[in-house]
């Protein structure tokens, strides 16, 4: 498979060519990224617009204010497109959705298929206790510029999707008694930290804790590839990490 990794000058972009490179399977179409200066003959670009080459698939790694680029090229190529980043709002959430009826696009908050497990267990004990307290804390480098988390939102999803009534309380600031229904969802920004979440499930008498962390960072490029391969074989449509668990 021939793969243009979009965002290829960031920390993630550059674990993903490196792994893309030592891949019997695959090969690295294009390394685009604005940090670039665009020289074809080592395959690397400025910009999508720039490479009209050979590719199966766009792995994007970049921001999400590069979602109409990414959506409109893949659209403009008739490519697969796996997005690999976090932090959209309505409208490029809402574009991303509508190039899937077009082409596969393959979107996750979080590229790690342990954390998709982690999804499923938390949804598990959201519905088999039902009274209990729920607190997220996620913590990541200090450089990192969504709060909270794209995976935080992803595990509170989760849990909504079995507890309806919950609402999100984002970083407490606020004197007051927490609330019944409410999911603490708390950040932590420090130094080299690749990724932690933790979900606990407070019932008064007893703790369960769950818990992913991301040890490097190639756990999230390993994620992608694994993404790619299974999007590449499919129609039209938007997946994410509960079709490769199922």
């Amino acid at each position: 498979m021939k793969i243009v990794v979009n965002g290829a000058g960031g920390r993630m972009g550059k674990t993903l060519c490196d792994l893309i490179e030592k891949n019997e399977k695959h090969t690295l179409a294009a390394a685009v990224s604005m940090e670039f200066e665009t020289d074809s003959e080592k395959g690397i670009y400025k910009s999508l617009e720039e490479f009209s080459g050979e590719c199966d698939m766009l792995i994007d790694f970049s921001n999400h204010s590069a979602t109409y680029d990414v959506t409109s090229y893949a659209l403009k190529r008739g490519l697969p497109v796996v997005i690999a980043t976090t932090g959209q709002n309505e409208e490029e959430l809402a574009m991303i959705k509508s190039a899937s009826a077009e082409v596969p696009v393959f979107y996750s908050q979080n590229m790690s298929l342990g954390v998709a497990i982690l999804s499923c267990l938390a949804k598990i004990a959201a519905k088999a206790l039902p009274d209990c307290d729920i607190e997220i804390i996620e913590k990541h480098h200090n450089q990192k510029l969504d709060v909270p988390s794209g995976t935080a939102i992803l595990l509170a999803d989760s849990i909504k999707s079995v507890r309806n009534e919950c609402e999100y309380n984002i970083g407490r600031h606020e004197y007051g008694k927490r609330t019944k229904n409410e999911i603490g969802i708390h950040s932590l920004r420090m130094g080299g930290e690749v990724g932690t979440h933790e979900i606990i499930f407070a019932m008064g008498s007893q703790v369960i804790t769950l818990k992913h962390e991301a040890e490097n960072r190639s756990l999230f490029a390993e994620g992608a590839v694994s993404a790619a391969e299974y999007l590449v074989s499919q129609d039209a449509g938007f997946y994410n990490m509960d079709n490769i668990l199922n």
